[in-house]
């Protein structure tokens, strides 16, 4: 049989389609989680996506979402708080949660964010004159010496136990000097999502200026238990501090964690952070947790009850978080997000999403670390639109195509050769 020019031209351009046209990529029908599989060690599945209204948090007085049966928020006397899941990054409930305050040493848990993955526990420093000087009147110290040389562990226990300021003077400057980590620490906290705080004084030294809220310390604990040594050293609750030929011991200021001055120990207690100066007053961030839940609590400046009052309150709020875990909505959310901006122009709703891992060699720029996806229009189940996702392209789009241009070939060749007959 002869074949036409026509129809070699269909044939080629029918291969060419094949090239070009996506190969559609083999999809997985979605298994459901098995009942009581678990995310990770310790922690429960996170639940579907939600959405919140993230300005509700920037209300003033105590925004909650309780459901039927769940109990009354506790009352205290702080002038902001916040509770919320460290698993999922859900606010179950605050107080004020963007007020700005002075933080007081609340604040060296973003330096630890900071400046902890630069040197290994076990890298040895001697410490110079020089970054000892500085040093606010009356801070706390943990006995840093000039002339010593100490492993990085140290240093840290220093801060964490003992809220030391010499110690968080010796290293800032090994990661940089006291004004790199200064600015280093704003962008961390951008990078979170915290726009509360303001870092003036890395130590959390009382300073014109600087100020942060109960939600940006809770978002900064939230990251540090995601932090095996930030973890590690934040749940200390006594070390061995060197001085030389030999060494002293140390306590953790957090009464929650060692139960000193006739505080109870809090069961469960993962610690974190406290704090105090005379214009912060008290403030703490603590993390506990009961069965397969974790939960954070930031609690700035009470106004009544005495230096311990911070530590009471902050207990209520944890008994009082676990209590209502699953029994009201989330007020907001710890995650970093962003708005999706409605069609209507004259509509105020956003929607609000989680984060998601980054992918791999994203453009620089692209995302912040944590940045998250914006959620999928209303309607849209996460089967249907991870579904749409995987498969792209319909599958019966090129073979479509292809059986047309063969279609119309043998029939141009048909009509040639019927007319070759007639003539």
């Amino acid at each position: 049989m002869i074949v036409t020019s026509a129809v070699r031209h269909a044939a080629a351009g029918s291969a060419a389609l094949l090239f070009v046209l996506p190969v559609p990529a083999a999809t997985a029908s979605p298994v459901a989680p098995a009942p009581g599989a678990v995310s990770s060690v310790g922690e429960p599945t996170p639940p579907a996506r939600r959405h919140v209204d993230p300005a509700r948090l920037g209300r003033k007085g105590t925004q909650v979402q309780r459901l039927p049966g769940a109990p009354e928020v506790p009352s205290v006397s702080a002038l902001s708080w916040v509770v919320a899941d460290a698993s999922t990054g859900e606010v179950l409930a605050a107080r004020n949660a963007h007020r700005k305050l002075p933080p007081a040493s609340t604040l060296k848990t973003l330096f630890a964010l900071t400046a902890l993955p630069h040197h290994g526990p076990s890298e040895q420093h001697t410490v110079a004159d020089a970054e000892l000087e500085g040093i606010g009147a009356g801070s706390s110290l943990v006995g840093v010496k000039e002339g010593y040389t100490y492993k990085v562990s140290d240093l840290w226990n220093g801060v964490f136990l003992s809220s030391g300021n010499d110690a968080v003077h010796v290293l800032a400057e090994m990661n940089g000097g006291w004004e790199s980590t200064t600015r280093q620490m704003q962008e961390k906290a951008r990078s979170l999502g915290a726009v509360d705080t303001h870092v003036v004084s890395p130590d959390g030294y009382d300073a014109p200026g600087q100020v942060s809220s109960a939600y940006d310390l809770a978002v900064f604990g939230r990251t540090g238990l995601q932090d095996p040594a930030f973890a590690r050293y934040c749940s200390t609750a006594y070390a061995d501090f060197p001085a030389g030929s030999w060494s002293y011991g140390i306590a953790n200021t957090n009464r929650l964690l060692t139960g000193a001055d006739g505080v109870d120990r809090y069961p469960g207690l993962l610690g974190i952070k406290n704090g105090y100066t005379s214009n912060a007053g008290n403030t703490l961030v603590s993390a506990a947790r009961r069965g397969d839940r974790t939960l954070v609590v930031s609690v700035m400046n009470p106004q009544e009850g005495g230096g311990f009052a911070v530590y009471e309150e902050a207990r209520s709020l944890l008994d009082w978080g676990f209590e209502a875990a699953g029994r009201v909505q989330p007020v907001g959310s710890l995650a970093p997000v962003r708005a999706k901006a409605a069609a209507d122009p004259g509509t105020r709703s956003v929607s609000v999403t989680r984060e998601k891992p980054a992918k791999a060699a994203a453009p620089a720029g692209a995302a912040r670390a944590g940045a998250e996806a914006v959620a999928p229009p209303a309607g849209t189940s996460a089967v249907a639109q991870a579904e749409a996702e995987a498969t792209g392209p319909s599958a019966g789009l090129p073979l479509a195509l292809v059986g047309s241009a063969c279609a119309a070939a043998l029939a141009l060749w048909g009509w040639r050769r019927r007319t070759a007959h007639r003539s």
